[in-house]
C-alpha cells in the first residue's frame, strides 16, 4: 500500500492508495488553521502521523502532490508567488523521509492531476494529453509520448501562466493577462460582479442564472468561454495532443461549458489539429492529485530498480 499526500492552500487530502491506484481510505484536515505560522509541511507531517495509524508499517511508499512549483527532481517547493507563508523552499522528500523512513516523491498538484487521470481516469490509453484545472486559480498538466512532461527541472505545466493578452490584468504572479487572469472561475466571477453591479457572487450561481436563462449573465459566461477556448487553442497548436482534460467543479456543466468549448477548440484549430482530437472533463475529481501522486511515486520506484 501506499500513502497518498495532496497539500492545497487550505487543507491535505489523505489517502489510502493501492497498486492500482483504488483509493482504500481517505482523510482531510486544514493547513491554514493558524494562517500559517505553522509551517504546512509540519502540519502535514502530523496528520499523515495520525492517519496512517496502525497502517504505517505497511506502506512502502509515499506520493505527494503540493500546491505551488516543485522541482519533482528534488522534492523541493521553489515557488509559489509568496502567496503561502513559511512554504517555499520547503524540502517534501527530505522531511517526510526523515520523519517516517519510508521512500517519499513529491511533484505539482496539476502535473499529479493529469498523472492520475492518466493512470486510472480520462485519459487512460491516451499517450498525448494536455489538461487544465478551472478554480480559484489554473493549473495545468502535460503527458508527452506516455510520460509526465516536467521540464529542464520538473516544474513544467504552469498553464495559468502563459500571457492571453499582452497589456491585459494584472496576475497574482506579478506579469500582465495570464491566461489565469481570464480563464478561473474568479476571473468569471470578477467579470460578472464588474458587469452587474453584484457582490456575493459565486460560479455556481452564476450558471444556474444562465440556465434560467439571464441574458446579462450568460454574455460574461460566452466571453469567459472564448478565453477558455482561446488558451486551449494555442495549447493544441503547439503540443499536437489527442486529448484536452478539463478538471474543477465546473467542468460538471456539460451544456453550459463543456459543450460549447469542445465547439469553439475544434472550430479554432486548425483542421490537421482537430482531427482525433477529443475534450472531455476529468472523471476523478479531488481524489486525482492523491493517485496520480502515488503513481509518479510507483513509476520513480520502477526507475529506480532498472
Amino acid at each position: 500500500m501506499y500513502l497518498g499526500l495532496d497539500i492545497g492552500g487550505s487543507s491535505v487530502k489523505m489517502g489510502i492508495v493501492d497498486q492500482s491506484g483504488r483509493i482504500l481510505r481517505k482523510g482531510e484536515a486544514p493547513v491554514d488553521q493558524d494562517a500559517y505560522r505553522t509551517p504546512i509541511l509540519e502540519t502535514v507531517i502530523r496528520e499523515a502521523d495520525a492517519f496512517m495509524g496502525e497502517e504505517r508499517d505497511r506502506i512502502r511508499g509515499i506520493g505527494v502532490s503540493a500546491t505551488g512549483q516543485v522541482d519533482d527532481r528534488t522534492g523541493v517547493i521553489v515557488g509559489t508567488n509568496g502567496k503561502i507563508r513559511n512554504y517555499e523552499g520547503g524540502q517534501i522528500v527530505r522531511e517526510m523521509q526523515a520523519a517516517f523512513g519510508i521512500p517519499t516523491a513529491a511533484l505539482n498538484d496539476a502535473n499529479a492531476a493529469v498523472l492520475g487521470e492518466h493512470f486510472r481516469g480520462a485519459a487512460r490509453g491516451e499517450d498525448d494529453v494536455i489538461m487544465i484545472t478551472l478554480g480559484t486559480g489554473v493549473g495545468g498538466g502535460i503527458i508527452m509520448n506516455g510520460e509526465l512532461y516536467g521540464g529542464s527541472r520538473g516544474i513544467a505545466g504552469e498553464l495559468g501562466h502563459f500571457t492571453l493578452y499582452q497589456d491585459g490584468a494584472p496576475c497574482a504572479c506579478g506579469k500582465r493577462g495570464c491566461y489565469e487572469s481570464y480563464a478561473s472561475t474568479s476571473a468569471l466571477v470578477h467579470e460578472a460582479e464588474m458587469l452587474l453591479g453584484e457582490t456575493g457572487l459565486n460560479g455556481r450561481k452564476l450558471f444556474e442564472r444562465a440556465e434560467a436563462g439571464e441574458e446579462a449573465v450568460q454574455v460574461v459566461l460566452d466571453r469567459w468561454i472564448d478565453d477558455i477556448a482561446a488558451g486551449l487553442t494555442g495549447l493544441v497548436h503547439i503540443f499536437n495532443p489527442r486529448l484536452l482534460v478539463v478538471g474543477g467543479g465546473v467542468s460538471e456543466q456539460e451544456t453550459l461549458l463543456m459543450q460549447p468549448l469542445r465547439e469553439r477548440v475544434l472550430r479554432g484549430v486548425m483542421p490537421r489539429f482537430a482531427e482525433g482530437l477529443r475534450l472531455v472533463r476529468a472523471e476523478l475529481g479531488n481524489d486525482a492529485g492523491m493517485i496520480g501522486a502515488v503513481r509518479f511515486f510507483m513509476l520513480r520506484e520502477g526507475e529506480q530498480k532498472t
